[in-house]
């Protein structure tokens, strides 16, 4: 059986997100297998995006601070691609172009952020979906030795790719602190 321990409850912040008690990522399994431990560290990280960015509107398309074009919106689009891309493009070799970039627009996930509050919808329920399918692909799979082919990479693992999402997650969500208390002042784990 997984053992699981509860994460430290001080903090070096005043607020936080979510109080301890309430947070879906304080209890975590720190044995078992594999699968288990790399699809729940990747669920954290994906839960931290969405908590970095709760409670807020139009201000999730704020830039953080000139010239850059880092906004909380511009991470949501780019995370929706990127799950898309490794889930249903090499892994599930499916036809999925992307949904906020093109050849012609390669930025266009960070630089099409915008206010409007359509936009903001369509990128969450872009990225929703795009972590349903991930989550199914990935429940599906029996093999996390599973291999597809990226257009860069060559054979890339179910396995390296879970182990990717998590380093694509904590690097964006460490934006996603700084973007957060840029515009509201909240801070948290």
């Amino acid at each position: 059986m997984a053992e699981t321990r509860q994460t430290p409850t001080d903090t070096r912040r005043a607020e936080m997100f979510v109080a301890p008690e309430h947070d879906p990522r304080t209890r975590l399994h720190t044995t078992g297998d594999e699968r288990s431990i790399l699809t729940e560290v990747l669920a954290g990280q994906r839960a931290t995006l969405e908590l970095k960015c709760a409670g807020l509107g139009t201000e999730l398309a704020r830039r953080s601070v000139a010239p850059s074009t880092l906004s909380l919106l511009g991470l949501v689009r780019h995370l929706a691609d990127i799950e898309r891309h490794w889930f249903r493009r090499v892994l599930a070799g499916e036809e999925a172009p992307p949904l906020f970039t093109s050849v012609e627009r390669p930025d266009d996930d960070f630089d099409g952020a915008n206010t409007d509050p359509g936009s903001i919808t369509a990128a969450w329920g872009a990225w929703r979906a795009e972590v349903a399918f991930a989550d199914r692909f990935t429940t599906a799979t029996s093999d996390l030795g599973l291999t597809g082919e990226d257009p860069g990479l060559g054979k890339v693992s179910l396995r390296w790719v879970l182990a990717h999402m998590i380093e694509e997650y904590a690097r964006h969500n460490g934006h996603a602190d700084l973007l957060r208390e840029r515009i509201d002042g909240a801070v948290g784990l």
